[in-house]
């Protein structure tokens, strides 16, 4: 693969790390087992994530977040205990794809990897909070829904054609900063579910 490659795989696991951080430890793993993908000969320590234990772990933790996301206010409690651990995943995936022999680029490396996991995450958290607050509780499950596919699909596609990696980034990127800009603007309007539950009950 070429640097741009693996530097468009790096970031697009990064950002998808925002929404489903096992899952993306579960696929890079078992590419690094299976001889898919390889970790930097200097950076030997993060072929870790290729240990069947840690592949093992990661896949029950995919599982437990799949189910944990799909209930009501449940999910938002998992995204704010990952608040902190979604964006040192996605950092050292990044570092463990990325090879970054310099150590300036290696802390680079890490900075815009958990960058990334953060945004990604920020707009899936604020999302579905306010998704939360809506009388609609199917959404929830449907958006939830949406996210597995489109992490799996999208995982599978990279493994499949690293290439994909730099216009996927793109687009993941487009998408979370769009989430973000619209959850700015709901919030700065009234929101008419949330209005009708605060006001008072009319006489009869």
């Amino acid at each position: 693969m070429s640097a741009v490659q693996i530097i468009g795989i790096a970031a697009s696991i990064s950002l998808l790390a925002g929404w489903r951080l096992y899952l993306c430890v579960f696929a890079v793993g078992l590419s690094m087992h299976l001889g898919w993908l390889a970790a930097p000969e200097h950076l030997k320590a993060l072929s870790v994530f290729a240990n069947p234990w840690i592949i093992g772990i990661a896949g029950t933790g995919a599982i437990a977040e799949f189910l944990a996301d799909k209930v009501m206010w449940i999910d938002s409690i998992w995204d704010a205990i990952h608040t902190l651990v979604r964006p040192v995943g996605g950092a050292l995936l990044a570092l463990a794809l990325v090879d970054a022999r310099d150590p300036a680029w290696q802390v680079a490396t890490l900075l815009l990897g958990g960058g990334a996991t953060l945004l990604t995450h920020g707009a899936k958290a604020g999302a579905r909070a306010l998704i939360n607050a809506s009388p609609e509780p199917i959404s929830n499950v449907i958006v939830s829904t949406g996210e597995d596919a489109v992490t799996a699909s999208t995982l599978a596609a990279m493994i499949a054609s690293p290439v994909l990696g730099v216009p996927i980034a793109a687009i993941l990127i487009a998408i979370a900063v769009a989430a973000l800009l619209w959850l700015r603007r709901v919030l700065r309007t009234p929101i008419p579910w949330l209005r009708t539950r605060k006001s008072p009950t009319s006489p009869p």
